[in-house]
């Protein structure tokens, strides 16, 4: 925060265990673009398919209902907080934490897969197409390139999610545009296919 990197409101959200550090009215509009977005994104990678699939409208409806049960939430947070950080705590009865997660960290798409069936996943070996976002901060040092962020999506899925890929490229580049911390955007994507893949 005291370099200016931190410039907004700060909201600690915990959820089983785990701490998310979330900017409350940046998170609130991924949380709403999201449960606007035609097709849902929402990818089922579950271990019992044969291959990824966007999910069906009664998988999609659950999810929706969860993100918006967590905007409703965040949105009571972010009103009856009073300082620069403030922190909640949510209990995801049902919720796919790899899902919200994905969403809130702005992934144009996101896994889900079947709680029942564990963690284990529908990815080996399948073609995926892994998108990494780059840029120059020269506010640390001149010519330092970091990777912001990656992620992937089945390539057999990117024809599908054509729209909602290109408005999420658009609207990182609108992002981009209006900032001073970073310079030379970079968006790569590149197709690998992996023995095992961890969400």
């Amino acid at each position: 925060r005291a370099a200016g990197l931190a410039p907004r409101r700060l909201h600690l959200l915990g959820a089983e265990g785990s701490a998310l550090l979330l900017h409350p009215g940046l998170a609130r509009r991924r949380l709403a673009a999201v449960l606007r977005a035609r097709p849902a994104p929402f990818m089922d990678v579950s271990a019992g398919r044969q291959c990824p699939a966007l999910c069906g409208p009664a998988e999609a409806e659950s999810i929706r209902g969860h993100l918006a049960t967590l905007l409703a939430h965040l949105g009571a947070a972010e009103a009856a907080a009073t300082g620069p950080v403030s922190s909640s705590e949510v209990v995801p009865a049902g919720w796919n934490l790899c899902t919200i997660v994905g969403v809130l960290l702005g992934y144009p798409a996101a896994y889900t897969f079947s709680v029942e069936e564990g963690a284990e996943n529908c990815l080996a070996l399948t073609p995926l197409r892994v998108f990494t976002v780059q840029a120059s901060c020269p506010r640390i040092r001149d010519g330092l390139r970091v990777q912001i962020y990656s992620f992937s999506i089945p390539e057999s899925l990117c024809a599908e999610l054509k729209e909602v890929l290109d408005a999420w490229c658009d609207e990182l580049k609108e992002a981009f545009s209006v900032q001073n911390d970073f310079v030379d955007l970079c968006i790569l994507s590149e197709v690998v296919s992996l023995p095992a893949v961890a969400l």
